[in-house]
């Protein structure tokens, strides 16, 4: 087994230069052509004292603009939310749900807020099930009312802002009511999308009428798209809070969108949306070479999963220098690739909302990593057979076995920092592109309740991520910091679907081990290895460790893999953000 010489992968990604732009709208400008063909180079954005990474210029633009008003982190997650639902409605919004991550500055905490979806309280465990108990098929359980959870996008913003906003709410959604009104130009990657999405999205009738022509084609790239209804919508959030998306109006118009479809209706009603809650939650922190990596727990299975993975890379020398591995060497692939299964093994089987089900107490605990790190101290790939969930210490789990769920990868991240040391890293999304196609009151709804277990038992026993009344889909949505002697160091985040998972901690090694900047580590070539098959992303330097990762025993498969990763980090100097090159977004600061 060799290691890769010349262009490996991490000199391609550092060969990925250009000139930073001044403005989101430059960004734009710039990125656009590139994005269609493949990865475009990039180097680190600096700033000062604050910063907006985000997938979407005007998003980003709009965030900074908070900033520059004076206020927080929390204020700014609000504008960028908001407008990301305009322009990013495939990835994100008000229909949907999010996490976040929170580092407090004057009190040094970092905590955590939930706005997942919830199943309705009339739904069952058999809801994806046919008349013969078997799976529905997934757009046929998507497409319609029947995947609808009761958003918490709204909830969450309203929690945080409450908290730690320094602007009046109603300032924090102008940007974006403003845009509404004015409209917006159809970026190539929407246009794009929309084209993808024909025989699904154009099928039905709100959303047709909104995103394409007469003619029933997507609207042409440049297309100035206006949106009065989401612009009146905000408004009433303006005017009255989060109550007016949760009761009234908006509330009759996505329950009338999910009960009235033809062919697949929904359970939510106007109970559910009433008596939701966005939940604050303990960070779960997972020690890494001298960092603290803190993310969101159950219901999301991102920061223990990215933790297991950590935890049992943490056992071997992956480094740049010296005699160590590096990134261009198909060992340090197979380490992180064969962590990352054992990694998914223990999520299909323990990891669900802990709401509802008993988990372990010990999936992070040291010893219990060092024995499943044991596993992979060896040559070559672990055979199927090896790949098993383990036994983790203080075990009160119920007996669960894994679900058939097929989480889909359209979803956004946002990195946001303010002059006085906050930091937002949220997660956020619709789950499929375009989520359940319904659209309400001039959003998308999402499609998260398909991120449950369609299969609900095995053998008579319950799967941990099956559907049950109030419940919240497992996700493995990742919104990362990363501390430094209790400061934070990074601050990132990808969509991805599960992907999402091995494309957060490939970053984290890059940051850590192989002493990237943040743009380097979010533009490095993604490789991911969860249920068995090595997955190399086309079109860059990762197609040159096929060859080896074969040799190695991994089934390699050359594909896409687009995250849309988007960071920050705290240097000395002040900050240096990264977004990810395969999307539209930017970093922008002061």
């Amino acid at each position: 087994m060799t290691v890769l010489k010349g262009l490996g992968i991490w000199a391609l990604a550092a060969a990925l230069v250009w000139a930073a732009p001044a403005t989101a709208q430059q960004a734009a400008d710039a990125v656009a052509p590139e994005i269609a063909s493949g990865v475009e180079a990039r180097v680190v954005v600096k700033a000062g004292r604050q910063m907006v990474a985000a997938a979407n210029p005007l998003a980003a633009e709009a965030g900074l603009e908070m900033l520059r008003a004076g206020g927080s982190a929390a204020d700014a997650l609000v504008a960028v939310q908001t407008v990301l639902g305009l322009v990013e409605p495939q990835s994100s919004g008000i229909g949907g749900g999010a996490f976040l991550v929170w580092y407090d500055a004057e009190s040094g905490e970092v905590t955590t807020f939930d706005g997942r979806e919830t199943a309705p309280m009339a739904a069952t465990p058999e809801l994806f099930l046919d008349e013969k108990g078997e799976p529905l098929a997934f757009f046929d359980a998507v497409i319609g009312g029947r995947s609808v959870g009761t958003p918490g996008v709204v909830r969450l913003m309203e929690k945080v802002q409450k908290a730690h906003g320094k602007l009046n709410w109603a300032q924090t959604l102008q940007p974006a009511i403003g845009l509404a009104k004015q409209g917006f130009e159809v970026s190539p990657r929407l246009n794009a999308l929309l084209a993808e999405d024909r025989g699904k999205l154009n099928e039905e009738a709100a959303a047709r009428a909104y995103f394409y022509n007469a003619e029933g084609e997507p609207l042409p790239v440049g297309t100035l798209l206006k949106n009065p209804e989401y612009a009146k919508t905000l408004t009433m959030l303006a005017d009255e809070g989060a109550d007016a998306f949760y009761e009234g109006a908006i509330a009759e118009a996505i329950v009338e969108a999910v009960k009235a479809h033809e062919e697949n209706p929904g359970l939510l009603d106007m109970n559910d949306l009433a008596a939701y809650e966005a939940k604050e939650r303990p960070a779960v922190c997972q020690p890494y070479r001298g960092y603290e990596v803190c993310g969101m727990g159950p219901p999301s299975s991102g920061a223990l999963t990215v933790g297991q993975i950590l935890g049992m890379v943490s056992h071997f020398d992956l480094g740049a220098s010296g005699g160590a591995l590096g990134p261009d060497d198909p060992q340090s692939w197979r380490i992180i690739g064969d962590a990352t299964r054992l990694a998914f093994a223990d999520r299909g089987l323990y990891m669900a909302d802990s709401d509802f089900v008993d988990m372990p107490k010990g999936l992070l605990n040291e010893a219990y990593l060092a024995e499943r790190a044991a596993l992979i101290r060896r040559d070559t790939a672990l055979g199927e057979d090896e790949v098993k969930p383990g036994t983790p210490p203080w075990d009160e789990a119920e007996l669960r076995l894994p679900g058939i769920e097929l989480e889909q990868p359209s979803t956004s991240h946002f990195v946001i920092v303010d002059a006085d040391g906050n930091v937002a890293s949220m997660t956020t999304s619709i789950e499929n592109a375009f989520g359940s196609r319904q659209m309400a009151a001039g959003f998308l709804l999402n499609n998260q309740l398909t991120d449950f277990s369609f299969r609900p038992t095995s053998d008579g026993q319950a799967v941990a991520n099956r559907v049950e009344p109030g419940k919240r889909p497992r996700s493995s949505m990742s919104p990362t910091i990363i501390l430094k002697d209790g400061k934070p160091a990074y601050a990132l985040g990808s969509p991805g679907g599960s992907n999402i998972i091995p494309y957060v901690a490939k970053t984290v090694i890059a940051l850590v081990d192989w002493e990237m900047d943040i743009q380097e580590a979010i533009s490095l070539p993604n490789l991911t290895n969860r249920f068995g098959r090595y997955d190399l992303e086309a079109g860059t330097g990762a197609e040159t460790l096929a060859e080896d990762l074969s040799a190695l025993g991994f089934n390699v498969n050359i594909t896409d893999l687009t995250s849309g990763i988007h960071g920050v980090a705290f240097m000395p100097e002040g900050l240096e953000g990264g977004a990810d090159p395969r999307r539209e977004g930017v970093a922008v600061g002061d």
